[in-house]
C-alpha cells in the first residue's frame, strides 16, 4: 500500500477526472465510485483529497460505509500545525460514545425558536384581523416558548461553533450572533408588554403600532439567522 502525505493526499480530490481518495483513522479510501462523492465533493460540504477523521465521526452515518471502498494506502503522521482544541475528558468519552453530539444538537433545537417566532407574528395578525381573542392568547404563548427556545439555540449553537469551528470569527456566525441576541431581546420585551397590557393590540394606534413593529420583525429576524445557519450546514460552493 502506498504512503500519502497531506500534500500527496490533496492531489486525489476528484477535479478534472482525478480519483476521489479520503482519509479516515490514518486509513486512505478511494470512493471514486460512490455516488455521493461526485466530483471529490460529498453533500456540498466535504472536500476529497483531505482527512475526515472528526467530519466522519460526526455524520449521521456509521463508519462502516467505508468498508464498501477498497484501502489504497495510509496516512502518515504528521505534526499538527493548528493548536489542538482542548476537550473535557467527560465529554471526549460522551462524544466517542455517541457521535451524533458532535454536530446534531443545534440543528435539532434551531427548528423550535424559528416555528415560535414566525407564529408569534401569524397569531397576532390573524388576531388582529378577526378579532379572535384565542388567537392573541396563541400567541402570548408562542413568543414565551420563543423566548425558551432561543435560549436553547444559542446555547447549542455556542457549543456547535466551539468544538466543530473552534470558535472561529466565521462571517455567518458574525452575522448570526447580534441578531439572536436582538431576537431574543424583542421576544422578551414583547412578551413583558403584553403581560403588562393584555389589550394592547385591541385598538392600532399610538403604542400599539410599535409594538405590533416588534411583533412583525421576528420574521425578518428569524429568516436572515435561518439562511446563514443553513449556509454553514449547506453550503451552496
Amino acid at each position: 500500500m502506498q504512503e500519502f502525505d497531506s500534500a500527496e493526499l490533496e492531489k486525489y480530490d476528484g477535479k478534472e477526472g482525478r480519483p476521489i481518495y479520503i482519509a479516515y483513522k490514518g486509513k486512505v479510501y478511494d470512493v471514486s465510485n460512490s455516488k455521493f462523492w461526485k466530483n471529490g465533493l460529498h453533500m456540498k460540504r466535504h472536500h476529497a483529497g483531505g482527512d475526515l477523521t472528526a467530519d466522519i465521526q460526526g455524520a449521521p452515518h456509521e463508519t462502516d460505509v467505508l468498508e464498501r471502498y477498497p484501502q489504497i494506502g495510509t496516512l502518515k503522521e504528521e505534526a499538527a500545525d493548528v493548536v489542538e482544541l482542548e476537550i473535557p475528558r467527560s465529554l471526549d468519552w460522551l462524544l466517542e460514545k455517541y457521535p451524533m453530539l458532535r454536530r446534531h444538537p443545534h440543528p435539532m433545537t434551531v427548528h423550535f425558536p424559528i416555528v415560535f417566532a414566525f407564529s408569534t407574528s401569524v397569531f397576532n395578525i390573524l388576531y388582529v384581523i378577526t378579532g379572535i381573542k384565542s388567537l392573541e392568547i396563541t400567541a402570548l404563548h408562542c413568543v414565551a416558548a420563543g423566548i425558551l427556545f432561543t435560549a436553547v439555540g444559542i446555547a447549542t449553537g455556542a457549543y456547535t461553533w466551539w468544538l466543530n469551528y473552534m470558535a472561529q470569527p466565521m462571517r455567518a456566525v458574525k452575522i448570526k450572533i447580534p441578531l439572536t441576541l436582538t431576537l431574543l431581546v424583542t421576544q422578551i420585551i414583547i412578551f413583558i408588554w403584553r403581560i403588562s397590557d393584555p389589550n394592547v393590540l385591541d385598538s392600532i394606534q399610538g403604542a400599539s403600532i410599535l409594538y405590533l413593529i416588534l411583533v412583525l420583525a421576528l420574521i425578518p429576524m428569524i429568516t436572515v439567522i435561518g439562511w446563514f445557519g443553513a449556509s454553514m450546514t449547506f453550503p451552496v460552493e
